[in-house]
């Protein structure tokens, strides 16, 4: 692998000098780069098992770093070598938050949701987790979140053998459940080891699944595996107001990230999707 990273530095113009593994997630390996011209992060993975994933990646690093919201790592090359993927980025130096930290990432948020377009979806498909991610254009967010989000998921999970029952009914109950909000650009997998702490205290997002949906997906999906103080909720309401019923339908939104998890990693997140799907059928 030291091999590959000098030849990726090469391939930049950079001058390499070391390399060291930092922690990552199950798809991809990431490195720490040091360069004479300075440290950077390289994400690498299978060229032809993940084809345009950083691509996507990439492009979803630059809408979020476009919004002047969130601190984000600048982008500085995507490529291939050797079928090997891979994204490098700026190298950013953690810090520890201070009192103020969840004010500003709540801020920050809702800049971020407030940047919006016509339609749900995206002019590019991408990935969540591994698992690819459709992003059609839709005029409704009830449309986008079961033809982009749940349907793809349920039909993955049917073909690994996992059965649900009157999914036309249960696609009918949630439509009219789901409040017509305009467009948000989310970060769209926000659980809370894809956000950061600066060395300036300032919030940093990375790993985005990026699309113009609602943005109560991203609220959900703070909430599924904790990690995020409730004083960012409170202050993220105080600033751009959640439609009324929004703590009621945080399970909806829950079960796209479920069924994710469910096609990834298997049987035991079925009952947790089964129990919003009774509460809904």
């Amino acid at each position: 692998m030291k091999a590959i990273l000098k030849n990726i530095a090469s391939q930049n113009n950079f001058n390499f000098i070391d390399c060291k593994p930092l922690s990552g997630g199950d798809i991809n390996k990431v490195f720490l780069l040091k360069c004479e011209e300075g440290n950077y992060v390289v994400k690498i993975n299978n060229a032809s098992k993940f084809p345009g994933m950083f691509q996507a990646e990439a492009k979803g690093l630059q809408l979020l770093q476009a919004t002047e919201s969130f601190q984000i790592p600048k982008i500085i090359a995507v490529g291939v070598f050797q079928n090997h993927s891979y994204l490098m980025m700026e190298y950013l130096k953690t810090g520890t938050p201070n009192s103020n930290f969840w004010k500003k990432f709540a801020e920050n948020l809702a800049t971020l949701h407030r940047t919006t377009q016509q339609n749900f979806g995206l002019d590019h498909d991408n990935y969540i987790g591994s698992l690819p991610q459709k992003n059609g254009f839709c005029s409704s967010a009830s449309e986008f979140y079961i033809t982009q989000r749940l349907e793809p998921q349920f039909k993955m999970a049917s073909d690994k053998g996992f059965h649900f029952n009157n999914l036309e009914g249960f696609f009918k109950n949630i439509s009219v459940e789901i409040p017509n909000d305009p467009p948000s650009l989310i970060h769209g997998d926000l659980w809370n080891g894809n956000y950061m702490v600066s060395e300036t205290d300032e919030p940093v997002l990375i790993d985005p699944a990026v699309a113009f949906a609602p943005r109560e997906m991203d609220i959900a999906m703070m909430k599924l595996f904790g990690g995020f103080s409730e004083e960012v909720f409170l202050a993220y309401n105080a600033i751009f107001q959640l439609s009324e019923g929004w703590k009621e339908r945080v399970p909806l939104w829950q079960l796209y990230y479920l069924l994710v998890h469910l096609n990834l990693f298997g049987s035991g997140y079925l009952s947790p999707v089964n129990s919003v799907m009774k509460r809904y059928s």
